[in-house]
């Protein structure tokens, strides 16, 4: 088989049509070459048919043939292209330090010859003897850098006590008493505890991407917040001052219509006095010109012709009294006042069912529980007992106070509900973890206690000093909310869906925990009845 020679270059292997390496080269009788598409296509749109190359003019058509050596030698020649091209450095190999021109990459560097070496120029290595004892490796690059400044050898070995790679000659030397073991072994070493590193790096780099994105997602709910904030005021006051402007429309028409019935009887009062006046007038005239008449009889005659008096009326008694608008606009305000009640309302029950959403399960701690408390299998109901139980001691119980705490406690934001009908006295909120609770216990937001305290009296958030607070009927479920990153808490009126009160600026340095207060009860039994912590339904 044909071999092509290394010198050729693409030219020889070139169609002059196209300027590429031949596709099915064919010969014209003038002994030139072309690829078969090619000179066939160049025909096609000849009248006269002659060589693309020499102008040599056919009397018919030529009969092409595939030119079979030159096809072979295309051939080889476009696969040695091919796997130069392939052989060629690409960035981030290392180079063969022979190769003139166009470099091939190495596929072995040698340590004796500090030279990096191609397929090609690799092979006197492989052949004479004497290089065949050089020691070769996979290929490397800034040779110099591997071998020992002193003893101008490899640096084979690493040092455990400088952590320095050294040679066999340095072992002898400054590193005689030092161990040493082979790079190899140290590289294994090495890469375990990098691969710790990278995994270390790795959950750095996650937890961060997760804070970033909790940051995002905190931004996202704060701005979420704040349009519905913004809507829902917006529709309040869009509805209030609808209000507003129909009660002043109300207003305007209610006293413009008083006052133009008062307009309406003063002018049909007027019209009938000027009728009166006009009649009066029209008899004084008579008069008048009777009493200046001097025959007696045409006095005594026309006298006696003279017209009645007109009717009148007795004006005395008539008056056009200026209308009342005492109460109008106070009714106004009482419609305008009823308005915004009912906005409001639909205000406070969104912002329930808002922080609703946040609901926690929670249960009660026996852990925690007073002995004379009484806890529910399922630690959702807790009351007074007759007798204090005999519990184990643990530090995290209760003994002052009727107290107890739930098993899970809390940040961020949480949300749960306490029934606490028929029950005369009891507390209910958040406390901190480190709380007292073995001696007297104050339940003061400075103490860790965040409550809402409800006795006979009244109801009060538990400070010092109290907050007192007015609700309009019992309370039958109180429902608590907490924002701990904003240091809020907020208790609500469930039934009514109302908000009762909240504590804003508190600062809260450890997980929070639910917490209830049964209080004692008397010898009639008043304050019996348990504290329930209920699910929460949204649809009331």
């Amino acid at each position: 088989m044909a071999r092509t020679n290394a010198s050729w270059s693409e030219e020889n292997f070139s169609c002059s049509i196209c300027l590429d390496v031949f596709d099915s080269p064919v010969s014209t009788p003038c002994g030139h070459n072309f690829c078969r598409t090619c000179v066939t296509k160049f025909w096609d749109e000849q009248v006269k048919f002659k060589c693309p190359l020499c102008n040599m003019a056919f009397n018919a058509r030529p009969d092409l043939r595939i030119n079979t050596l030159l096809s072979e030698l295309a051939a080889q020649f476009q696969t040695s292209i091919r796997v130069k091209d392939q052989l060629c450095v690409k960035r981030g190999e290392v180079p063969c330090d022979v190769c003139t021109g166009t470099q091939l990459k190495a596929v072995k560097s040698c340590l004796v010859c500090f030279i990096s070496y191609c397929q090609t120029h690799l092979e006197p290595h492989q052949r004479v003897e004497v290089l065949k004892k050089h020691r070769l490796f996979e290929p490397m690059d800034r040779l110099e850098d591997r071998m020992c400044k002193t003893h101008n050898q490899p640096l084979e070995l690493f040092c455990m006590i400088e952590q320095v790679c050294v040679c066999q000659f340095c072992t002898k030397t400054d590193h005689k008493y030092h161990p040493v073991v082979p790079l190899k072994e140290e590289y294994e070493v090495k890469m375990a505890q990098l691969g710790k590193i990278e995994a270390e790096v790795q959950q750095m780099i996650q937890e961060r991407q997760n804070n970033i994105q909790e940051i995002k997602d905190t931004v996202n709910r704060s701005k979420a917040d704040a349009f519905r904030e913004i809507a829902d005021g917006v529709h309040v006051l869009t509805a209030l001052k609808r209000c507003i402007e129909k009660c002043q429309d109300d207003l305007n028409q209610m006293v413009k219509e008083k006052l133009k019935s008062t307009e309406k009887q003063a002018e049909d009062l007027i019209e009938e006095l000027e009728q009166e006046l006009e009649d009066l007038i029209n008899r004084w005239f008579e008069v008048k010109q009777l009493s200046q008449t001097t025959d007696h009889l045409h006095f005594l005659q026309a006298f006696r012709s003279l017209k009645d008096p007109p009717p009148t009326r007795d004006w005395t008694t008539v008056e056009v009294r200026p209308p009342s608008y005492v109460g109008t606009l106070g009714r106004s305000l009482d419609q305008l006042e009823g308005t915004l009640n009912k906005e409001m309302k639909k205000l406070r029950d969104a912002e329930l069912k808002r922080v609703q959403q946040y609901e926690v399960d929670v249960t009660l701690d026996p852990d925690t529980v007073h002995p004379e408390l009484v806890l529910s299998e399922d630690g959702k109901q807790v009351h007074g007992g007759d007798v204090a139980k005999a519990l184990p001691d643990n530090p995290k119980r209760f003994t002052q106070g009727l107290c107890v705490l739930t098993r899970q406690s809390f940040s961020g934001r949480f949300y749960f509900e306490v029934q606490v009908k028929d029950k005369t006295a009891w507390y209910v909120g958040v406390a901190r973890e480190s709380i007292n609770r073995n001696d007297r216990i104050i339940m003061t937001p400075e103490r860790g206690y965040w409550t809402l305290f409800s006795y006979k009296d009244g109801l009060v958030f538990s400070d010092d000093p109290f907050v007192r607070l007015l609700l309009r009927a019992e309370l039958q479920k109180v429902g608590v909310f907490v924002d701990y990153d904003e240091g809020l808490v907020s208790f609500y009126d469930v039934e009514a869906r109302v908000h009762i009160y909240s504590a804003t600026g508190c600062s809260f340095t450890e997980p929070l925990y639910p917490f209830l207060c049964a209080c004692r009860y008397d010898y009639e039994g008043n304050n019996s009845a348990p504290l329930i912590i209920s699910p929460v339904n949204q649809t009331d």
